[in-house]
């Protein structure tokens, strides 16, 4: 099968067309967004080459099963996935940051302490912590959302004090970033993982706050194996990972990380089947679900988005 890493259709009362680094957003009469999530794929803020079977829809349908099971915590935009991969929902007004929250030192937030950094986005992390240590309690560090490049810390009092959010949205964008977490921590230890940290996106609509894109994905989202988690924490070994780090350890390996003058290596059929394998095994472990390969193509998919719309009118 082919990937779909481009999508250009036209729909009634079609307003505008953004393209992402991954996502092909159609905007309704201001309305509503449809959102095809392509096969393309990211990594250090570079979209590479070659796209990967079957990976928008592994994004989409995990992000759609977890919009599903926190719809009781705050509305969320969805209205409707007339496709594997692409998701209809309401148009919000996006907050200009993404709330990343950390149970665990892991990553970004692992790497600043490494170099000696005990704050992050104004947040303290305790002395004498190993990588990939649990977090006495979850900390929220927050970023601003880029249009390109790469997103960058900031505090929460820079946010307030610069009237990014105001104080009483933010105060309630952290009371949900927690309890969704809290919902996906307890969802994934059901499949036998960690939900070691995540980022979501809020926006408004009518005055009130829903939680907007993707959700609890390989892509938003890094997991750790439950098993054996702290025999490894103890030996300190690298934990078994469920997430796209090893699409940038392949990257790394092999001289690349997105860096001027570096070129991405070859991305042979063997690397990309391997690629969509591994997104797979990912939808598997974290929905608890049997993937279903279902060939499909690009006129398939703009059909099924028309009916959706049609019968939203």
């Amino acid at each position: 099968m082919n990937a779909i890493v481009k999508t250009d259709f036209t729909f009634a009362s079609q307003k505008g067309k953004y393209v992402g680094k991954v996502r092909d957003v159609y905007d309704i009469d201001g309305d509503y967004l449809v959102m095809v999530v392509t096969d393309r794929i990211s990594a250090f803020d570079v979209v590479l080459p070659e796209g990967i079977p079957y990976k928008g829809q592994v994004l989409n349908r995990i992000a759609a099963k977890f919009l599903d099971a926190t719809s009781d915590i705050l509305p969320n935009w969805k209205v409707a996935v007339p496709d594997p991969m692409v998701t209809v929902g309401y148009k919000c007004e996006p907050f200009k940051v993404e709330m990343v929250i950390r149970g665990y030192l892991s990553g970004h937030a692992w790497r600043e302490y490494k170099a000696g950094k005990r704050t992050i986005c104004g947040v303290a992390m305790p002395d004498g912590m190993v990588e990939n240590q649990k977090f006495p309690e979850p900390i929220i560090t927050p970023t601003t959302k880029a249009a390109e490049g790469h997103d960058e810390d900031i505090s929460r009092e820079e946010i307030i004090a610069q009237g990014i959010v105001s104080r009483e949205d933010y105060e309630q964008l952290e009371k949900y970033t927690r309890a969704i977490y809290q919902r996906g921590t307890e969802i994934a230890a059901k499949m036998g993982l960690i939900l070691v940290d995540t980022k979501y996106e809020f926006g408004k609509r009518g005055g009130k706050i829903y939680l907007m894109d993707e959700v609890h994905t390989p892509d938003s989202s890094r997991y750790f194996y439950a098993d054996g988690y702290e025999e490894r924490l103890a030996r300190g070994e690298k934990q078994k990972q469920l997430s796209k780090e090893f699409v940038r350890e392949w990257l790394m390996a092999n001289g690349f990380q997105g860096q001027t003058g570096q070129k991405v290596p070859e991305m042979t059929p063997e690397v990309v089947a391997g690629i969509t394998d591994r997104y797979i095994e990912l939808y598997e472990h974290i929905t608890g679900d049997k993937f279903e390969r279902t060939p499909y193509n690009a006129s398939d998919i703009e059909a099924h988005i028309a009916s959706c719309l049609a019968s939203l009118k």
